[in-house]
């Protein structure tokens, strides 16, 4: 069985319907579009779809400072003047 990640599902022939009121009627929050039962796709408004961006980004950068970080021992010391 597929996971649904949305409160709010709806079927595909419904969302060809109206798309717009459908999100209107949702307020915002993100909608699972479903074909045969199954999460054909998700949508979601911009400013949501770019938190979700964002985030993913600020785990790739703390994955990277945790690696960085487990590389100290290797560090070069140096002065801010001579860079």
């Amino acid at each position: 069985m597929q996971a649904i990640y949305a409160d709010v599902t709806i079927s595909m022939s419904e969302f060809k319907k109206n798309p717009a009121a459908i999100l209107r009627e949702t307020h915002g929050r993100p909608v699972a579009v479903l074909n045969h039962n199954k999460a054909a796709f998700y949508m979601l408004e911009p400013a949501f779809f770019e938190a979700i961006v964002e985030e993913l980004a600020d785990q790739e950068l703390h994955r990277k400072v945790l690696a960085r970080m487990a590389e100290r021992a290797q560090a070069i010391e140096v002065d801010i003047d001579n860079i």
